[in-house]
């Protein structure tokens, strides 16, 4: 099934794998109506139990997505906060907090809000001749939606700082090391990559996914004691399902688990 907008595209897989496509070609930028659209979406996504495992990407070969809609800003200037930056936060954290695993598959280049968008997700796939930064700074600004908190998270605060200061664009190559992305794959290849790695994830246990994410996004909030309460929490929760029983079964069985 395949949902279609004018800025944003969803299409669910029979294999419980949904895709996100960013369809503002050829640079994908974000404005003010693809957010919401991306909200909405996202929205829908998380209260649809077919879905297990979430892919975004971006329209074309060019751009994952290039940022932000600069012909917009004279728009907003007179209250950016209330007009673009809340939304858009809304809309990113979305991403984030939606309890399912989602891949970002960088085809193109990745750049202020596009960066964002995939610092939200929790695997990053990129191609190899593709570029991502923060140029936000090149414009007065800043990464104010999302960026400045979740950079540091993923690469450290020293390297997240260089990226921010000087705002220039790092090949795919530099964001493996710096552990920016996950994997780096051949430009024709890097849809599909993500498409298999979604598949497999697909075919794990939903509850013990969804624990790992809420343990892992949740405990960077809390003290240690608080993380304990929290990952015992989860057990407790993940320990009665099904799936718990079916794959200690299988484990015993010395057989592949047949999950819900």
């Amino acid at each position: 099934m395949t949902v279609a907008s004018e800025l944003i595209q969803f299409e669910k897989k029979t294999n419980k794998v949904a895709v996100l496509t960013l369809n503002n070609p050829p640079l994908n930028v974000t404005t003010l109506e693809a957010t919401k659209q991306l909200r909405s979406i996202l929205q829908e996504i998380e209260e649809d139990d077919e879905v297990r495992v979430v892919i975004i990407t971006g329209a074309g070969e060019k751009a994952f997505c290039a940022g932000s809609d600069i012909n917009e800003f004279p728009s907003v200037r007179d209250d950016v906060i209330e007009k673009k930056l809340r939304k858009e936060n809304e809309a990113f954290n979305a991403i984030e907090a939606l309890p399912k695993p989602v891949i970002a598959a960088i085809n193109g280049v990745a750049c202020g809000g596009g960066g964002e968008i995939a610092l939200a997700c929790d695997i990053r796939i990129i191609a190899e001749t593709s570029h991502i930064g923060f140029p936000e700074v090149n414009l007065g600004v800043f990464p104010g939606s999302g960026g400045l908190f979740r950079l540091p998270q993923v690469v450290g605060e020293a390297k997240a700082l260089e990226l921010m200061y000087f705002g220039d664009l790092i090949n795919a190559k530099e964001a493996y090391r710096i552990g920016l992305v996950n994997e780096v794959v051949p430009d024709d290849d890097v849809f599909d990559y993500a498409l298999r790695l979604a598949e497999r994830l697909a075919q794990k246990p939903k509850e013990s996914l969804k624990a790992i994410k809420q343990g892992v996004k949740r405990s960077k909030r809390l003290s240690v004691s608080e993380s304990t309460e929290l990952t015992l929490e989860l057990s407790d929760r993940v320990f009665k399902t099904r799936d718990c029983e079916e794959g200690v079964q299988a484990f015993f069985e010395k057989r592949e688990p047949r999950f819900e």
